[in-house]
């Protein structure tokens, strides 16, 4: 949920954060480019600002950068991360459902 500001209280975070915690940005000014750029999609809704926020249970859907750009992936967020910490626990946060 979000708080009167828009901002999003402890049961969630800024989707910008969650991308750089889990690793899926080297940093955060790409998370927030990503997050920007109109292209991610959470539960099927477009979102195109950084300060969206995520839930566990949310399902994120975005085209991939980089070498393996044009690839489309989808997970879901198992945990909401505390903080940057080592690649295994930032991909337990997430369930990668693309194969």
């Amino acid at each position: 949920m979000a708080d009167a500001r828009g901002e999003p209280t402890a049961a969630s975070m800024r989707l910008d954060r969650f991308l750089w915690h889990v690793r899926i940005a080297k940093t955060r000014s790409a998370a927030q480019a990503i997050a920007c750029e109109g292209r991610m999609r959470i539960d099927g809704r477009t979102v195109d600002r950084a300060a969206a926020a995520v839930r566990i249970g949310n399902i994120l859907t975005f085209a991939t950068q980089g070498p393996e750009r044009g690839i489309v992936r989808v997970i879901r967020i198992e945990a909401l991360p505390v903080r940057r910490g080592p690649p295994a626990e930032a991909h337990a946060c997430y369930q990668e459902l693309t194969t």
